[in-house]
């Protein structure tokens, strides 16, 4: 890009003024500390022009208008999604709410502007300068200001999830420079990833928002500067959101081919069944297919059978993430980590994945599944054996060569090799089977937990793994409860057992690690770190990880991370699905390439709407 038209994209954004494209297009010299930066990534340099930028995963001209309608399985009793109480719409809070800045999906983890026009960093990171675009609005017309995004950092470090207070704390401080011009300084935070954190951080109005109740659930709308608004609420049933004909950010090059319809609303279903069939009726625009034997038999209906349905497989460049049955070592039953790897070899997962799914499932063992990530089957290095060494970490032996695998059983679902080598584990623990029952050897009480649930999915799977554990004498319970029931004992860590599912691990993971497995998470009610994991080389390795300043540094932190948790078996690891599977009805238009990150939604349109 030539200087003369760098020059006038940034006077247009309010980087400069007229003055000082005068003077040959140097900012003031009050303002600046470093080169101002159009994009920032969190290894080496952002790829993209953000004036020229084309995602291949979205199409530019798109048609624009129509509505799509999205099934949405449980309930919904809030829309303010930044805090733990309550149950806020999944997928809603990126259309109505922007950050300082935009992720591409086509990288491993850049960034690009959106409320921020641009940024200013140093080599070393320890603070980062924002400047606010000139024409950013909220909904209701008001400008953003440097203001705003102090209350904002303000607000969530004080009253938001359990990740916003953690990552915001490491700010040692912030300060509005002017009315658009906001520094956050975060020297001995020795985190490279913390400048990234800030631009995403949501940016709500300082006007508009009551903080002594933010922390309540609410169906009034939460002001945003998102290309929609709220429009119709119905609690617990629907949720309508509608294109702001306003929104200040529809020029901007970031948001080509994005938001493309005039209308989204969430239907919520109580039921797995009737949401797939309110889908095939029409009711519904698409859905996510979680269930391998339905996506291979499930679709032999005439509307999918004459091509008004069709149906797209996509292979994301992703980790998998993980979902298991993670145990709850806050309870003395799962204290001991010989009692976790027992349970574990019980669940038989050829014989479920064959009886249950019709065989479309594969086995997830690392937390990094299907990319370099993973340190299964990979023997450590020299430097992550010395990241270990440094932060104390227990790892077993077959686990730092690279010899342990998931256990695989001979598929018959009564696999005597590994209900031998279970029940010898639970021996060494302290645990005998008597009369049909596992008893503790010492108080003789029974070997009993309990798996919550909240969907007949998780119910099915859970009653054939009760069968499974009933042969070493284990009385385990299935208790289904309702989505809000689920949700706060989840958050408050009140169960034994869940069949619970990570967020998906991206190709350049950070903080959220911390939020995931820290210590300070598994003491915090709403945090991931659900099976309360208590070890001080995990922090100490995700403190390298987010310290990383070349791919190979990050590399040898995630694999160190992954033979720690593996070696502590906190869950039994269940299964991922090999791709992402995604049926529509014709009319829903979507661009021909998916990102790295697989399906989005905000690049899709109706084809005649």
């Amino acid at each position: 890009m030539s200087l003369n038209r760098r020059q006038a994209l940034l006077a247009t954004a309010g980087l400069v003024t007229v003055a000082d494209l005068a003077r040959g297009g140097r900012v003031a010299a009050a303002v600046p500390r470093a080169p101002v930066l159009r994009g920032i990534a969190m290894h080496g340099e952002a790829g993209s022009d953000p004036d020229a930028i084309h995602r291949r995963y979205a199409r530019e001209d798109a048609p624009k208008g129509g509505r799509l309608v999205q099934g949405v399985l449980g309930a919904f009793d809030t829309l303010n999604p930044f805090v733990v109480r309550g149950l806020a719409v999944p997928g809603a809070r990126q259309f109505l709410h922007e950050t300082l800045l935009q992720r591409s999906y086509d990288e491993p983890f850049s960034l690009y502007p959106q409320i921020a026009a641009g940024l200013e960093v140093p080599e070393d990171r320890d603070w980062i300068i924002f400047h606010i675009d000139a024409r950013a609005r909220f909904s209701d017309g008001q400008p953003v200001t440097a203001r705003d995004v102090l209350f904002s950092w303000e607000l969530l470090r004080d009253h938001g999830r359990p990740n916003h207070r953690s990552y915001y704390r490491k700010v040692v401080r912030a300060e509005a420079l002017d009315g658009r011009t906001v520094r956050f300084d975060l020297a001995g935070a020795q985190d490279r990833e913390m400048p990234l954190i800030l631009g995403l951080m949501p940016i709500l109005p300082a006007h508009a928002i009551d903080t002594a109740r933010f922390e309540e659930t609410t169906l009034t709308p939460i002001t945003g500067s998102g290309p929609y608004r709220v429009g119709e609420v119905k609690p617990g049933e629907s949720l309508t959101l509608v294109r702001d004909p306003d929104w200040w950010g529809a020029g901007l090059p970031v948001h080509r081919g994005l938001y493309n319809v005039d209308e989204i609303r969430f239907d919520f279903y109580r039921d797995a069944n009737t949401l797939f069939e309110a889908f095939r009726r029409g009711l519904v625009d698409f859905r996510v297919e979680t269930d391998p034997a339905q996506w291979a038999n499930g679709y032999d209906f005439p509307a999918a059978r004459e091509g008004r349905i069709r149906r797209d497989t996509l292979k994301p460049g992703v980790p998998k993430g993980i979902r298991a049955y993670a145990m709850n070592t806050r309870r003395a039953v799962f204290s001991d980590v010989r009692v976790r790897e027992a349970i574990g070899l019980l669940f038989d997962f050829e014989w479920t994945n064959r009886n249950l799914y019709a065989g479309g499932f594969e086995r997830t063992a690392s937390i990094f599944e299907g990319s370099e990530l993973s340190a299964i089957g990979r023997p450590a290095g020299d430097s992550e054996t010395a990241l270990l060494t440094r932060a104390g970490a227990r790892v077993r032996s077959d686990i730092l060569d690279g010899s342990w695998r998931v256990p695989v059983s001979d598929g018959t679902g009564t696999d005597r090799r590994r209900l031998r080598e279970a029940i010898d584990l639970f021996r060494q623990a302290g645990w005998d089977l008597s009369a049909g029952l596992l008893v503790n050897r010492e108080t003789r009480s029974p070997f009993t937990f309990e798996i919550l649930v909240a969907t007949r999915e998780q119910e099915r799977l859970a009653l054939t793994f009760q069968r499974m554990l009933r042969r070493v004498g284990i009385q385990a319970s299935v208790r289904n409860v309702d989505a809000v029931q689920y949700d706060r004992r989840v958050r408050d860590y009140d169960f034994d057992m869940i069949d619970y599912r990570w967020w998906t691990i991206s190709l350049s993971p950070g903080n959220e690690q911390a939020f995931y497995w820290g210590r300070e998470a598994g003491r915090t009610p709403g945090s991931r770190n659900v099976p309360g994991i208590d070890d001080p080389a995990v922090d100490a390795i995700v403190a390298a990880l987010v310290e990383a300043r070349t791919r190979g540094e990050l590399v040898d932190a995630c694999r160190a991370l992954d033979r720690v948790l593996v070696s502590g078996f906190y869950w039994v690891p269940l299964f991922h699905q090999p791709a992402q599977w995604i049926a529509r009805w014709s009319h829903v238009g979507v661009p021909a390439e998916s990102s790295v990150f697989g399906y989005l939604t905000e690049t899709w349109w109706r084809q005649q709407p």
